[in-house]
């Protein structure tokens, strides 16, 4: 079934009804929903939709001879054109006669079967396609090759794309359309593992509980999630082992350079080198403090939650998870952990709300930068960290988040005052998210102070 997209959608459908030649670039990790999104666009539309395959050339210019020929009627079983040249000649032809959409899935797959199929494309673009009433789309899963094989300068096709879409899981409001029959604290966990991957959410069984699913998914041998992180790596990279390492390290906690290096048992400029390569991915993101352009500061967190939910509490465990224990290991090792783990995922949930319609309304002004900030107290000679901070001119807008089951009280409000101070003098708004409740002496503390907001989960999930 398809769900959301509306933007991207919209953004394809602009791109038909320009009536001219147009050139799609759409990419994004595995399982994300891009071809299923390629099929809502392409339905009722003349189409021509070709998925790459990883195998022989010979096997993928048979696979596209037939597709097209079922397209324009052409041919018969098992027809082929003697080459992807006259493919592409033959479909000169069909797009100078009407608006036709012609989509290669899986790109990478065929250029990497037939290295001249940049060119050709290049080719047909400049001396024909670019005067015709086709709609080319160029759709891959390898984030890598997406980005420096088709959108990189030294790419043949740099510079002939008429749009470009990334396509990125859903966040945390978007997600809760695919777990509606859960809790919406349920959701959030589930958002913490699954990263609003739809492909996940599928696997999804309703009539069991959270915890229930999250044993099918990560804590079988023959759960879906439960080599997940493992498979995509290999399909990715040369030496997952390293890449494995560099996860691991951040997952337990390392998050400077230097730190992960020496968790990982690697030198500083091969891990900078993983590093970037798992950045790329979106696997991994590199934070600076919200203040600062470029910053020694800089620290390393698990982007994808999946990721960071598989290297946090499945990792360590897959002997025992393969010898068919993995209930005890989720009610052992990871039930009691799991409050503790959806500590950082809120943040990034407080972050996703204050940019929602609702969310909006909330802020004080609309912040020129928003992030995490974290930097030394002089006076207690120790780092502090603010979990939302954003400015614009003069006003400054600080934030804390807190995912407990208890209730925020007072004190709470007393550091981040604190710590706001060490951003010097400005107009200090301030926020405070949290998903059980506050005390009624905050609350009563707050109610006298027109710059202070409370926002519990329940009003964000209203």
């Amino acid at each position: 079934m398809f769900y959301g997209r509306r933007t991207e959608l919209n953004a394809l459908n602009a791109l038909f009804e320009s009536g001219k030649f147009e050139f799609a670039v759409i990419y994004g990790r595995r399982r994300v929903g891009k071809t299923m999104l390629l099929n809502e666009f392409c339905e009722g539309r003349k189409a021509i939709f070709f998925t790459g395959i990883e195998t022989s050339v010979s096997e993928n210019l048979s696979q596209l001879s037939q597709t097209v020929l079922e397209y324009s009627g052409g041919g018969g079983v098992g027809s082929t054109f003697e080459s992807f040249e006259k493919i592409f000649s033959y479909i000169d032809d069909l797009s100078q006669k009407e608006r036709l959409v012609f989509v290669i899935d899986e790109y990478p797959y065929l250029a990497k079967a037939e290295p001249s199929i940049p060119s050709l494309l290049q080719k047909h673009i400049d001396h024909v396609w670019k005067k015709s009433k086709l709609m080319l789309v160029l759709c891959g899963s390898s984030m890598s090759f997406m980005e420096n094989q088709v959108l990189g300068y030294k790419s043949p096709l740099y510079g002939r794309k008429t749009s470009q879409l990334k396509i990125q899981p859903f966040d945390f409001f978007e997600s809760r359309a695919l777990c509606a029959n859960f809790a919406p604290e349920q959701q959030a966990t589930l958002y913490g593992a699954l990263w609003g991957v739809p492909e996940y959410y599928m696997h999804i069984n309703s009539k069991k509980g959270l915890n229930e699913n999250l044993i099918d998914l990560f804590f079988r041998p023959g759960g879906r999630l439960f080599e997940e992180p493992l498979n995509l790596l290999k399909q990715e990279m040369r030496a997952p082992a390293t890449y494995n390492a560099v996860i691991t390290a951040i997952a337990q906690g390392a998050s400077r350079l230097n730190e992960i290096a020496t968790k990982a048992g690697l030198e500083t400029g091969a891990t900078s080198n993983v590093l970037s390569s798992l950045m790329e991915l979106g696997i991994v993101r590199r934070e600076i403090p919200a203040t600062e352009k470029s910053s020694r500061k800089s620290i390393y967190v698990i982007n994808d939650t999946m990721y960071r939910f598989w290297f946090t509490f499945v990792w360590n465990y897959l002997t025992n998870i393969n010898r068919g224990v993995g209930d005890l290991v989720y009610k052992k090792f990871v039930e009691d952990k799991v409050n503790e783990y959806m500590g950082h995922v809120f943040e990034d949930i407080c972050l996703q709300y204050l940019y929602t319609e609702k969310g909006l309304t909330a802020l004080p002004f609309l912040p020129e930068n928003i992030g995490r900030w974290w930097g030394n107290d002089p006076k207690k000679k120790r780092e502090e960290e603010i979990d939302i901070f954003g400015f614009a001119g003069n006003q400054q807008l600080f934030g804390e988040c807190k995912w407990t089951n208890k209730l925020v009280d007072i004190d709470v409000m007393e550091e981040l005052f604190g710590r706001a101070e060490l951003l010097g003098d400005g107009e200090k708004h301030f926020i405070f998210f949290s998903k059980s409740g506050f005390t009624k002496k905050f609350m009563q503390a707050v109610s006298e102070k027109s710059n202070v907001k409370l926002i519990t989960f329940k009003d964000m999930c209203l």
